[in-house]
């Protein structure tokens, strides 16, 4: 079995495909409005200001059997072909093709080009929480520590903490990965952030999941060949000129981005 989740803050229109599991994030907080919400049982729901969607990674890891198990957003979906459309969403028919051919199924990398991951983080929210995440690292898990610093010279990388692979995959990536966000929350002060800024945590994941994965690759856990990239479907228009022009703000003048576009 496959299922993939889907991370929802407030009522949407969501694709009606059995391979989905809309899940109802934050839901600690708020009045429910989906059957599956992320504060049951063992959960973190009241971490999402922070975790963003990864209290419903956290759900899965923890509720889920199926076999492979995977996570979007409510706005965002993997595809074969991309668009801005539910119609032209991954289906059920075709993750099954796909995962009997490869184990981890991953969006299109996004490229910075005149940005390493760690320049553009320090340039556009704080480069401290990296660091932090560094020496996090270094204490529980030391030999990732090469990959670290090899990933976050690299100008691209698996962003939006989306993916779907092997539950086993998904497994260990989780056990690795939530003990360094724990942490990582206990070390960073939050108290003077904004909304927009509190949501460090989510963001540092992003880049950390490439550290974890170039440590598959290079232990043969994985293979490069077992690894599919596939465009997404984004609903709406991506605001694309406000984004470039907020990164080259952030690159050039050293603004900080101060809200999402």
């Amino acid at each position: 079995m496959i299922k993939i989740l889907i991370a929802v803050h407030k009522p949407c229109e969501l694709p009606e495909d059995d391979l989905y599991l809309p899940i109802q994030v934050h839901a600690a907080a708020n009045e429910h409005f989906l059957p599956c919400t992320d504060d049951e049982g063992d959960n973190i729901s009241i971490l999402n200001p922070k975790f963003c969607e990864l209290t419903a990674l956290y759900y899965g890891w923890k509720h889920l059997r199926s076999e492979h198990l995977g996570l979007v957003h409510y706005r965002r979906y993997l595809s074969l072909k991309g668009g801005d459309s539910l119609q032209e969403v991954l289906t059920l028919q075709q993750a099954e093709e796909l995962l009997k051919q490869y184990r981890l199924l991953l969006p299109k990398k996004r490229h910075y080009y005149i940005e390493s991951l760690y320049s553009h983080y320090a340039h556009t929210f704080d480069g401290r929480h990296l660091d932090i995440a560094r020496e996090i690292i270094a204490e529980k898990y030391p030999e990732y520590l090469p990959s670290f610093d090899r990933v976050m010279k690299e100008t691209s990388g698996y962003m939006f903490n989306m993916m779907v692979g092997e539950k086993g995959l998904t497994d260990s990536y989780c056990a690795w990965l939530f003990p360094i966000l724990f942490e990582l929350d206990q070390r960073v002060d939050s108290t003077s952030m904004t909304p927009f800024e509190l949501r460090y945590i989510g963001r540092v994941a992003e880049r950390l999941f490439n550290v974890w994965l170039d440590q598959q690759l290079q232990e043969g856990v994985l293979k490069k060949e077992e690894i599919r990239e596939l465009p997404y479907v984004y609903l709406g228009r991506e605001p694309w000129l406000k984004k470039i022009s907020a990164f080259l703000s952030a690159r050039f003048l050293k603004k900080k981005y101060k809200k999402s576009f």
